[in-house]
């Protein structure tokens, strides 16, 4: 019997070289899904905005060295985090990569003080909008539309308190 491999989160900047693939993938699986270059869509937001200085965050899930999955939060305001960029590698899907990015993003927005997460999908990301209702976040459209009707499909979860927060009564510095 074989073991799961370990893996290893890092936080990163968008400039490491390990990004690459994660914005590779996401714009053109993005352009293939509606069918114009999404390569614009993910720099419509600084890069710095990613980084703790500014309240977010960009994380990769790391297995043997090599990224396999990855997401990032921006602040969206003074107690949002926005979740964007979740991202598993073509070749490690179905393995519940994704959860766990989600799972981690949620815990470094918890241990920042933010108490709720923002987040939109695409109407053509069925798997997307499956993951998101599947651990817990609620959606801001009519689940019975057509997703083409409404665009965007936007979803919210509020975080419960940090340890920290819940034993100070303040939330942790952004």
């Amino acid at each position: 019997m074989t073991s799961a491999p370990e893996l290893a989160i890092a936080q990163v900047t968008v400039a490491d070289p390990r990004v690459k693939p994660l914005l590779r993938e996401l714009g053109d699986e993005y352009s293939r899904r509606y069918g114009r270059d999404a390569h614009a869509e993910l720099a419509r937001y600084p890069d710095e905005e990613f980084t703790a200085p500014y309240g977010g965050v960009l994380l990769l899930l790391l297995e043997h060295g090599e990224p396999v999955a990855g997401g990032a939060f921006r602040r969206y305001d003074a107690t949002t985090a926005e979740l964007k960029r979740i991202w598993t590698h073509s070749a490690h899907r179905r393995r519940g990569l994704a959860r766990r990015v989600v799972a981690e993003l949620e815990r470094e927005a918890r241990a920042r003080g933010y108490r709720r997460i923002y987040l939109t999908t695409g109407p053509r990301q069925p798997e997307a909008r499956g993951l998101y209702l599947a651990t817990g976040y609620t959606p801001l459209f009519d689940t019975e539309a057509d997703p083409e009707t409404i665009g965007p499909l936007p979803f919210e979860k509020h975080l419960p308190a940090d340890a920290r927060t819940a034993r100070t009564g303040k939330a942790a510095d952004l």
